[in-house]
């Protein structure tokens, strides 16, 4: 039987006819379009020597060697750190897989650990003056695929461009009971109060012009899974618009949910695709819907309707 795992796929296969640097060799076979993004192949693990892989860009190529372009296999790269996964780092961005119950950044009120501080740890034991810059947040009982850039050239580019670089990024949440509607898009204008809860109008109120479009993936009749797309990023939009639907987001008490079943936001970022702002590659990431939320979707099965009277003489 082959792979079948979806990792290792080569993209290219290519025999060596002279010997000569392994660089060099990638660029006059003209792999990718660029330097930059030959090298980006080089550093995110996706050239392979003879069946090995290989880093090195100088490294010693022989006549008769096979060199081999892998599609990316985001999992050769996860590093596991405090409340996060690292799925995918280079020099200019990292792509990170943050778990429920931890701060994306910190707040006025709120000083504790957050995924930022470990990722800003984590890249200054490597170089004293390095540091990453945040381009989202990510409600804290959420979990899920968040950018980090470093640089605040690349954080500016990412905020002026998002739309241009971020292909697709996919919220899925559980939600209490079944939309009439198997797709739809929720229009309001939200603004703040002075207790820091975002209120929804459905009428141009002066605020801010929110737009979600979502589609019902799997229902049980008391929850249902929905896919996201925000077509507008305002503070807590898509737990708002969800309360406006009737149907919050499972655990969300601030927004309409009674209860907290599995002790955290039903929330979750299970799909990233993005365009990479310097070597122009696209870079696709997936994460699965945490245990907790799928288990929501399983229904009980039935107990037959003759049990009760079968157990008395």
């Amino acid at each position: 039987m082959g792979n079948t795992s979806g990792k290792d796929i080569a993209l290219q296969e290519l025999k060596v006819t002279q010997p000569g640097e392994l660089l060099e060799f990638l660029i006059e076979n003209q792999v990718r379009k660029s330097r930059s993004a030959i090298k980006s192949l080089l550093a995110h693990k996706q050239i392979k020597v003879n069946g090995k892989l290989v880093t090195q860009f100088n490294h010693a190529l022989e006549k008769g060697d096979k060199v081999s372009v892998m599609k990316f296999d985001q999992s050769r790269k996860e590093k596991k750190l405090k409340g996060l996964k690292i799925v995918f780092e280079d020099d200019d961005l990292f792509v990170i897989d943050k778990e429920a119950g931890f701060l994306s950044v910190s707040t006025d009120k709120e000083k504790l650990r957050t995924i930022y501080g470990v990722l800003n740890e984590y890249v200054k034991k490597k170089n004293k003056n390095e540091r990453v810059f945040v381009l989202q947040r990510l409600d804290r009982e959420a979990s899920g695929l968040m950018i980090f850039v470093r640089s605040a050239e690349l954080q500016e580019m990412f905020q002026k461009n998002w739309n241009n670089l971020v292909k697709e990024y996919v919220y899925t949440a559980v939600v209490n009971g079944k939309p009439e509607r198997t797709n739809g898009t929720i229009t309001s204008w939200l603004s703040e109060n002075k207790n820091f809860v975002m209120m929804s109008s459905l009428n141009d109120n002066g605020g801010l012009k929110s737009v979600t479009h979502y589609k019902v993936i799997k229902s049980t009749g008391r929850y249902s899974l929905l896919d996201f797309d925000l077509e507008t990023k305002r503070k807590n939009q898509l737990r708002i618009h969800m309360q406006v639907l009737g149907h919050p987001v499972v655990g969300d008490k601030k927004y309409g949910a009674t209860n907290n079943p599995i002790k955290r936001l039903a929330l979750h970022v299970r799909e990233l695709a993005l365009k990479h702002p310097v070597t122009g590659q696209l870079l696709e990431f997936k994460s699965p819907i945490p245990k907790a939320m799928q288990q929501l979707l399983t229904v009980p099965p039935k107990e037959p309707a003759s049990k009760q009277t079968d157990n008395k003489e």
